[in-house]
């Protein structure tokens, strides 16, 4: 395997891929890579698709910084969980056969021979990044750092120095790392360089892996985190909802056909949602929504809706006042299943709805309650890598979440042919 070789000789002057020869390896950069590598500007912004390689690009820079020319450095992130997975072990690695080298593991902190220092901090508590000048920061998954993090402390801090510092996220919007990147497309600001790859312009992931990733992966995902982009429609998670929708296709149950129904309970400024689904062609068949009305009498109107089409599972939300409601559906011999949501089930819950919308796999009624609440529903992309759903403030998910259990019995009842390579 080509390598990148470290040594005290080397120089960054118009570096070239023989000048770099020392104890600490690192897989050749791509031709990207070296693009940004070979830039001169103080401040480089990149946005690029997972798997890239801004990562490894932003640990060869701060160890060049460090190093070879004894720099302060720090490499910020959002959570030490974030740093500790990947990049404090890569800077144990390429360290360690370095003489002079002291490691402070409690403090995740490198001190090299000649006064050069690499130190991770958090944005978990910005008052405390305050101190002392530093000549390089790396800002690491930056799109999701509060904006005063560099306005008001890094930005600072390297103003003694005239120090540089490195951008690295995926998008977040339209939000300050944006910003930030059209400083760096603006040919009137030369301290700045702004770069935008997708994770297919490397040669780290496999077309063919990424092909069966983008088959399989909702359209706001795959925009964000494969292909870099910057949306003005951040947080729209259904798209194509109006050629998704059509009338109900029948009112009564037809033969040999199976159903699957959803449920999302409410009571007062909430409301009950149940939606019916044909899980053998995934067309939605009917949809009921109410509040103001006590349990007992919601039971019963769910009781009438399975009589009806005779559902062969019950996907009904457990949180809450679910749990007796459906301990009561099931002394009434109805096939009812608990789905307990939390941020880690109802992440994959909704992004299975919106792509089965995105490729037309589900059939949704053409009901403007439904329709409003899938347009307007929103996510928010965590620093962890996930994402937050939900309705906006003042908003309902009630219908949401009702079709979403709906396709999700329909996914799992054996039915629907489903792509899964």
């Amino acid at each position: 395997m080509k390598c990148w070789r470290w040594t005290p000789k080397w120089r960054p002057k118009n570096p070239s891929d023989s000048d770099l020869s020392t104890t600490v390896t690192c897989r050749l950069p791509h031709p990207g890579q070296l693009q940004i590598l070979h830039n001169p500007a103080r401040f480089k912004v990149l946005a690029c698709g997972r798997r890239w390689g801004k990562s490894r690009l932003g640990l060869v820079e701060i160890l060049r910084a460090a190093h070879l020319q004894h720099k302060r450095c720090w490499w910020i992130v959002p959570t030490y969980q974030t740093a500790d997975e990947e990049i404090w072990p890569e800077l144990l690695s390429a360290v360690k056969d370095l003489r002079g080298v002291v490691i402070s593991r409690s403090k995740r902190r490198i001190d090299l021979p000649k006064g050069g220092v690499i130190a991770i901090r958090t944005t978990h508590n910005p008052d405390k990044l305050r101190g002392p000048g530093i000549d390089f920061a790396v800002l690491d998954e930056a799109a999701f750092m509060p904006a005063r993090i560099w306005h008001d402390v890094i930005r600072p801090m390297l103003a003694e120095t005239r120090g540089g510092a490195r951008f690295l996220s995926t998008p977040n919007g339209r939000n300050w790392f944006w910003e930030r990147h059209r400083d760096g497309q603006d040919p009137l600001q030369q301290d700045w360089a702004a770069f935008n790859f997708s994770t297919a312009q490397s040669d780290i992931v496999d077309a063919a892996e990424l092909q069966s990733i983008r088959r399989n992966t909702a359209e706001h995902i795959w925009e964000t985190e494969y292909e870099a982009v910057f949306s003005d429609d951040r947080g729209a998670v259904f798209r194509g909802l109006s050629a998704a929708a059509a009338p109900a296709p029948y009112d009564e149950p037809q033969p040999d056909h199976s159903y699957v129904v959803g449920v999302d309970w409410g009571r007062s400024k909430d409301y009950t949602a149940i939606a019916v689904l044909d899980a053998s062609n995934g067309k939605m068949v009917a949809l009921e929504r109410f509040n103001q009305v006590g349990w007992e009498l919601q039971r019963e109107r769910l009781a009438a809706i399975a009589a009806k089409w005779r559902p062969q599972v019950i996907w009904a939300e457990a949180n809450s006042i679910g749990e007796p409601n459906i301990d009561a559906l099931l002394r009434l011999g109805l096939p009812v299943r608990r789905f307990y949501t939390s941020a880690k089930s109802k992440a994959p819950l909704i992004e299975a709805l919106a792509l089965a919308i995105e490729r037309n796999d589900i059939t949704l009624l053409d009901d403007p309650v439904l329709l409003g609440e899938l347009a307007d529903y929103k996510f928010d992309r965590l620093a962890s890598g996930g994402y937050r759903y939900g309705a906006p403030p003042g908003g309902h998910d009630d219908t949401v979440i009702a079709t979403a259990l709906a396709w999700h019995g329909a996914q799992h009842s054996g039915r629907i042919s489903i792509d899964l390579v």
